[in-house]
């Protein structure tokens, strides 16, 4: 089948070619950039007409079980680690059934909003939630999204001088465990696959240091990524200091994961030093402005560890401390916040929407995603329009950004249209939203 997404307004490829009149895709490849006509026979037309083309966004931090507690009254008008206490009771009554229903709001949010490849970083384990990632595979499998599942782990609890209650820590030895049996079912590394596993101690505040040497090894060992948050706020280096007698960098140096194998949710606190060796080693930092500002935690030098050699993708992070899962907006806010914090001509759109594309999928080492051209894979993310926000707009791409794009008028992931006329294919969104707030309430109420 041959499918010609044809005549846009306008197409952002991600690079220096042009498509005009809109691409053509067969099976789950990009075949051609169309300049006048398709140079060969289509099967099957999509009227792109008033719609922005995009290559699909691509989420590279997120927490889908915080679905379940936006906007939860005890976390308001906190920073991150009180913010935190205050929430880890409630994730500890987490199960099955509500990583279910979380996973499948957040990956339909994403999605309804452009986005075709997410990652998410699980961290939250007790005896009711030991599939944890199981369920987000199957989930995934089912809306059709590409995924890079990550398992977390916690085993530093608050009597050993962590953060998080003891109830939801785990052993090194059954994380590790569970990490090998996940990789082995689950991990693609193929340059079309739709599921990969990496590996993702929580934090410097909520593992062990051996937790943090032996993941890596792991992760090595099989060719995974890792994953961590790092230099979030100040508490958070003020803590490595008085735990392990270094900045977060250099703990990070001290443990195996000054490397190209990693990417690091936030990455705000550093000094220009540390800019300078993450750049040199290629660790990737994940942007995470609606989060970084909900709990003024601060903002990531985005143009000065791009200019080092990091590359830097763009996510969410969770929806309890952003509160949605929208890939549109959030290109938005990256855009304001690094021109607030460096300038005018320090972030243009072009820049916000080349940290959601082909920053993500240079941060997963992805090179068939994050772009449009011959030979890509079929993610694709289309913008009508007609809105009344839209009306006016000179320039159609910097409409989208600086008009407030936020849902997509279709989306498809490997070659399958997932999102058609704005709406998800095949899937009953009123029964995905009364699941979620079903498992929400329980949540709560335990």
């Amino acid at each position: 089948m041959k499918t010609w997404i044809k005549d846009p307004t306008a197409v952002w490829t991600g690079n220096d070619q042009t498509a005009p009149r809109g691409i053509v895709v067969e099976d789950n490849r990009i075949i051609e950039l169309v300049s006048e006509d398709p140079k060969t026979d289509v099967d099957e037309i999509f009227d792109a007409t008033d719609q922005v083309l995009l290559p699909g966004l691509i989420n590279c931090h997120h927490h889908f079980y915080q679905t379940l507690t936006r906007a939860f009254p005890d976390a308001l008008d906190k920073e991150l680690f009180e913010w935190l206490v205050s929430l880890y009771p409630i994730w500890a009554n987490l199960d099955e059934d509500a990583i279910r229903a979380s996973t499948t709001t957040a990956l339909s949010e994403l999605l309804l909003s452009g986005c075709t490849t997410t990652t998410d970083h699980h961290y939250v384990f007790s005896e009711s939630t030991g599939q944890a990632i199981d369920v987000q595979a199957d989930v995934a499998k089912q809306l059709g999204i590409r995924a890079i599942l990550t398992r977390g782990s916690m085993s530093l609890g608050k009597s050993s001088g962590g953060l998080p209650p003891d109830k939801v820590v785990q052993s090194p030895d059954e994380i590790l465990r569970d990490s090998e049996r996940l990789i082995s079912a689950y991990h693609d590394d193929s340059e079309d696959a739709m599921l990969q596993i990496a590996l993702a101690p929580c934090s410097p505040f909520s593992v062990t240091t051996e937790l943090m040497k032996d993941s890596a090894e792991l992760a090595r060992k099989h060719g995974v990524q890792l994953h961590t948050h790092l230099a979030e706020t100040l508490d958070e280096n003020e803590f490595c200091m008085e735990m392990f007698g270094m900045r977060p960098v250099d703990y990070l140096e001290d443990v195996g994961w000054l490397a190209d194998d990693v990417w690091l949710a936030h990455g705000i606190h550093f000094n220009d030093d540390e800019i300078q060796r993450l750049g040199k080693a290629g660790v990737a930092v994940s942007h995470c402005p609606s989060s970084n500002m909900i709990l003024a935690s601060g903002s990531c030098p985005v143009p000065a560890l791009g200019a080092a050699g990091s590359p830097i993708g763009l996510g969410v992070d969770g929806s309890a401390s952003n509160d949605c899962s929208n890939m549109m907006q959030e290109l938005r806010q990256a855009f304001l916040l690094q021109r607030l914090a460096h300038g005018a001509s320090a972030f243009s759109h072009h820049d916000a929407l080349r940290v959601a594309t082909q920053g993500g999928a240079q941060l997963f080492k992805r090179s068939g995603i994050g772009e449009l051209a011959a030979g890509k894979l079929a993610d694709v993310a289309l913008f009508d329009l007609n809105d009344l926000r839209f009306s006016g707009a000179g320039d159609p791409i910097a409409g989208l950004v600086l008009c407030g794009a936020h849902q997509a008028s279709a989306v498809m992931v490997n070659g399958q249209w997932r999102v058609r006329n704005s709406a998800l294919v095949d899937v009953d969104l009123e029964r995905v939203r009364a699941d979620h707030i079903s498992a929400a309430h329980k949540l709560w109420n335990v």
